[in-house]
């Protein structure tokens, strides 16, 4: 791994009209404006040539400094304009760059694979998961990828592209999102221009190997997923069509939990748990398989006989954005008063 050396390279800047003393420096991850006046303001930018939002994070004041905590760690080889300004003066912009101390080389970074691992999607498929390797390069997401059809060619705007990317904590995990307006039935967008996928034909999601990932370099090779589309489901999900499948007392063997269509990959992972009789959580490791249709628990001790609970945050989905009990096409005029919203579900088990 590259570390980051605590410094800022000045790569272009403008006077301070009010105090030249002030300067801008990376200490331990953050950016500090020192000395700061009381009601100065310190705000960070991709630089660029368009107009991006600021970098989301937190400001805050120690001592005579103003200092900026960014939400999701700098990317060394990105340049970032910083922007300190004080009430009645001309503000201090400086372009900064990251530099980082020399490391080992490590292996180009891959796209290793991408969820629903299905291989036909539906009509009104919500969102795809792109799992990288290592930590990749922020604001490059949708220039970097497209969607072909069965001739090759791009299909028109088919993701809803906003300014903060969906990464995960990590950098590895890129969440890419269908329009919803393009998707649900008789709104606007869908009504002119159509779904994104149509039932009965092919597409590929392309990823550019000239992606750089978050050291600056490209990836490994260009990312590919074939894929076909079916009808589009608009049914939720629900957990009595699940079907448990109980290990024996005394085993560390695992639960395992089958659904009738595959679920979305990253909510799997987090919103399921198993509780034992007394209703307290139980440690252990979960895997995901089947094409998303097949959930496993490995206890980290031995399981205990006697009825035990595998519960379900609601906010589960299948592919096409349906939630445990509730289509993801709801009746936007629907009171929210008159619906009765549960925050978990149950199902009971029996180790014996």
């Amino acid at each position: 791994m590259l570390r980051l050396a605590a410094a800022l390279v000045f790569l272009a800047g403008a006077a301070h009209a009010a105090d030249t003393r002030t300067r801008i420096t990376l200490e331990a991850g953050v950016v500090r404006a020192r000395p700061a006046a009381a009601e100065a303001t310190l705000e960070l930018f991709v630089d660029g040539p368009a107009d991006p939002p600021p970098i989301l994070g937190g400001v805050a004041r120690e001592g005579d400094a103003l200092v900026f905590a960014p939400r999701f760690p700098f990317q060394p080889g990105m340049a970032y304009r910083a922007v300190y300004r004080e009430p009645g003066q001309a503000p201090l912009v400086e372009v900064l760059q990251l530099a980082a101390a020399a490391a080992a080389v490590a292996a180009p970074t891959t796209l290793e694979r991408v969820h629903p691992s299905a291989d036909v999607l539906p009509e009104n498929l919500l969102k795809l998961y792109l799992h990288f390797s290592a930590p990749m390069s922020r604001g490059e997401a949708y220039r970097r990828i497209r969607l072909l059809d069965e001739a090759g060619k791009s299909v028109e705007l088919p993701f809803l592209e906003i300014d903060q990317e969906l990464w995960d904590r990590d950098g590895r995990r890129l969440t890419l999102l269908f329009d919803p307006g393009r998707i649900k039935r008789e709104l606007v967008p869908n009504e002119e221009v159509g779904s994104p996928l149509r039932a009965g034909r092919a597409y590929t999601l392309v990823v550019d190997r000239g992606w750089p990932d978050a050291h600056g370099r490209p990836l490994a090779g260009e990312g590919r997923k074939r894929f076909r589309v079916g009808p589009p489901d608009h049914a939720p999900p629900r957990t009595r069509d699940w079907r448990v499948v109980p290990p024996r007392a005394g085993t560390r063997d695992a639960l395992v939990v089958t659904f009738p269509e595959p679920l979305d990959r990253a909510l799997l992972e987090r919103v399921i748990e198993v509780l034992d009789r007394s209703g307290e959580a139980l440690e252990g490791e979960i895997a995901i398989g089947g094409g998303e249709t097949r959930w496993s628990f490995t206890p980290g001790a031995p399981w205990r006989a006697g009825r035990h609970i595998l519960r379900s945050a609601t906010i589960l989905e299948d592919m096409a954005g349906n939630s445990l009990g509730r289509p993801f096409e709801v009746d936007v005029f629907e009171r929210v008063e008159d619906r009765v919203l549960d925050v978990s579900e149950s199902l009971y088990f029996e180790i014996e």
